[in-house]
C-alpha cells in the first residue's frame, strides 16, 4: 500500500509539516490545487510551491480541484510531480488535459467524485496512470470518509481485467478504521489529518501500511 499524504489542512505550516513528513516512508506528498469556483475553497498557487524542492524530498501527486485545469498543467509540471490528476466534471476536454499532461513526461490521474457514474470513467481508462476515487466531497480537509464509496473502488478494481495500466487511489477519510474497507481494491491511498493531526506520523503511516 502506497501512502500519500495530505497537506491540504496544514497549509499555513506546509514547510514544518513537509520536514515530518521526510522523516517518514510515506511514498508521495499530496498537493490539493483549488481555484475557488470548482470547489469552494483556494489552496495551493503555485507560487506558495516555488520553493517546495528546497525542503521536501519526497515525489509530489498534484490534484487539481479547479475548473479548466488544462490551464494549470504548465505551471504545475514546473514542479516536476509524479502524477497530476484532473476531475472529468472540471474540463470540456478531458483527452486535450491527458496530452498535455503526458507531453510534460509525468502521469495522468482522473479523480472521480462520490455522484460520478464509473461509466464516464471508462473510455479513457487505457490511457491514463492513477484513478483517484474520492470519498468524501471534494474541497474540505477533516471529513468522513462516505462508506458508499468502496462500492466504486470495488468496480473499478474489478476493471482491471480489462486495464491493467493504473492504479487505483482513495482520498478522503482515510483512517486505520476506514481503510479495512478499501484494502482490497487500492493500491494507495490518501490520508491528510489522520497523519498530520497525530504525534508520530510513522507510526500512523504504518497502521495504513499493516
Amino acid at each position: 500500500m502506497k501512502i500519500s499524504v495530505s497537506i491540504l489542512k496544514e497549509k499555513d505550516n506546509i514547510k514544518d509539516v513537509i520536514e515530518k513528513i521526510n522523516l517518514t516512508d510515506a511514498d508521495y506528498i499530496h498537493i490539493d490545487v483549488q481555484d475557488n469556483t470548482y470547489t469552494s475553497n483556494i489552496s495551493f498557487p503555485v507560487e506558495t510551491l516555488n520553493n517546495i524542492s528546497d525542503y521536501n524530498n519526497k515525489k509530489l501527486d498534484i490534484h487539481l480541484m479547479s475548473n479548466n485545469p488544462e490551464e494549470l498543467i504548465d505551471e504545475y509540471s514546473i514542479l516536476n510531480p509524479e502524477y497530476i490528476t484532473f476531475h472529468l466534471e472540471a474540463t470540456n476536454n478531458p483527452y486535450g488535459c491527458i496530452q498535455k499532461i503526458k507531453s510534460k513526461g509525468i502521469k495522468v490521474g482522473i479523480a472521480l467524485n462520490p455522484e460520478t457514474d464509473i461509466n464516464n470513467l471508462v473510455e479513457y481508462l487505457p490511457y491514463i496512470d492513477l484513478v483517484l476515487v474520492m470519498s468524501v466531497t471534494p474541497g474540505l480537509g477533516g471529513q468522513s470518509f462516505l462508506d458508499n464509496t468502496s462500492y466504486k473502488m470495488e468496480e473499478i478494481s474489478k476493471l482491471k481485467e480489462r486495464f491493467s495500466n493504473y492504479i487505483i487511489s482513495a482520498d478522503g477519510g482515510i483512517n486505520d478504521k476506514t481503510i479495512n474497507l478499501i484494502r482490497d481494491y487500492v493500491d494507495m491511498v490518501v490520508s491528510g489529518s489522520f497523519i498530520t493531526d497525530s504525534n508520530d506520523y510513522q507510526y500512523s503511516i504504518d497502521l495504513l501500511k499493516e
